[in-house]
C-alpha cells in the first residue's frame, strides 16, 4: 500500500498515512529520481523545501512495469522530456473545477506521465478517495481509478524534486519539511520506483519529510473547493487515518492545456 508519511515532532514520531497505489513488492527503500545524479552535498536544513531547480535540458525518463493496471494505459514516451515551462490542467469534479499549474523543471518525469495519463482519460470518472483533515498533514488524494487506494497504471518510476536535491542517506530526507498549501504532490509507498498515478492536493501546509514528488500548484479557486470538501470532513475509514470525503469528489475530466 502507498502510504503519505508525516512526522510532526521526530521525537514524537507521529506519522500519519495515506494509502495508495504500489503492487511491486520487490523495492526497498525510497532513492533519487532516475532523471538526475544526487547532489554531492545536501542543502541546509531549514524546515522549508529546498529551492526548486531551474529550467534544464530535455532529459530522459525510465517508466518499469508494475503490477495490473487499473485501467488499460500505455506508459508514457521516455526520451526527449521536456524539463523547462510549465502545463496548465483542469481539473473537472462533481463538486467544482480545480486549476493545476504543473512543473516541468521540478518534475519532467512525473509531468510527462500525468498529462499522458490524462490525455489517455485515465482519470476521467474517478473519485478523489481520500481526504486527511489532521493539523499537520491535511491533503486529498485522487488518481486511483478503483477507488481503494490500491490502484495505478501498471508502471512506477522513481521520485524527483526534492527528494533528489539531497544526497543519498541523508538524514534530513527523513525530518518533515512544509509542503505548502497548494502543493501538488505524488503518493509513494516509500520505495524506488513506486510512483504511480496517485497524487495529493495540500490545502493547508502540510509537513512530511522530502520523499514526495512535487510537480505542481492548485489554483485559488480550486483549493476554495477542496476546502469546501475539508470543511464537511471525512468517514474515518483509514485506519491508517482520515477517510473518504462525506462529500464525494468525482472527477469528471481532466484538461491539458498549453
Amino acid at each position: 500500500m502507498t502510504r503519505l508519511r508525516t512526522t510532526l515532532a521526530a521525537t514524537a514520531g507521529l506519522a500519519l498515512l495515506l494509502t495508495g497505489c504500489s503492487h511491486d513488492s520487490t523495492t526497498d527503500t525510497a532513492t533519487s529520481a532516475s532523471t538526475s545524479t544526487p547532489a554531492a552535498q545536501s542543502p541546509a536544513y531549514t524546515g522549508q523545501l529546498p529551492d526548486r531547480p531551474a529550467d534544464g535540458d530535455p532529459v530522459s525518463c525510465t517508466y518499469n512495469p508494475s503490477g495490473d493496471a487499473a485501467r488499460d494505459v500505455t506508459a508514457p514516451p521516455s526520451d526527449d522530456v521536456a524539463a523547462a515551462g510549465t502545463v496548465e490542467v483542469t481539473v473537472a469534479t462533481g463538486v467544482g473545477e480545480i486549476g493545476l499549474t504543473l512543473d516541468r523543471a521540478a518534475a519532467p518525469c512525473t509531468v510527462n506521465s500525468f498529462v499522458s495519463l490524462a490525455e489517455q482519460g485515465y482519470f476521467d470518472d474517478t473519485p478523489c478517495h481520500r481526504l486527511v483533515t489532521s493539523p499537520g498533514l491535511q491533503v486529498l488524494q485522487c488518481g486511483d481509478p478503483t477507488g481503494t487506494g490500491t490502484g495505478g497504471p501498471g508502471y512506477g518510476f522513481d521520485t524527483e524534486y526534492p527528494e533528489n536535491v539531497y544526497a543519498r542517506g541523508d538524514a534530513q530526507l527523513r525530518q518533515p519539511v512544509i509542503y505548502p498549501r497548494g502543493t501538488v504532490a505524488m503518493a509513494n509507498t516509500g520505495r524506488p520506483g513506486s510512483n504511480g498515478s496517485q497524487f495529493f492536493l495540500v490545502y493547508e501546509d502540510s509537513q512530511l519529510p522530502p520523499t514526495y514528488t512535487v510537480f505542481g500548484t492548485v489554483d485559488e479557486a480550486g483549493l476554495a473547493v477542496i476546502e469546501e470538501v475539508a470543511a464537511e470532513g471525512d468517514d474515518g475509514s483509514m485506519a491508517a487515518g482520515g477517510g473518504a470525503p462525506n462529500r464525494a469528489v468525482q472527477i469528471e475530466s481532466v484538461t491539458v492545456g498549453s
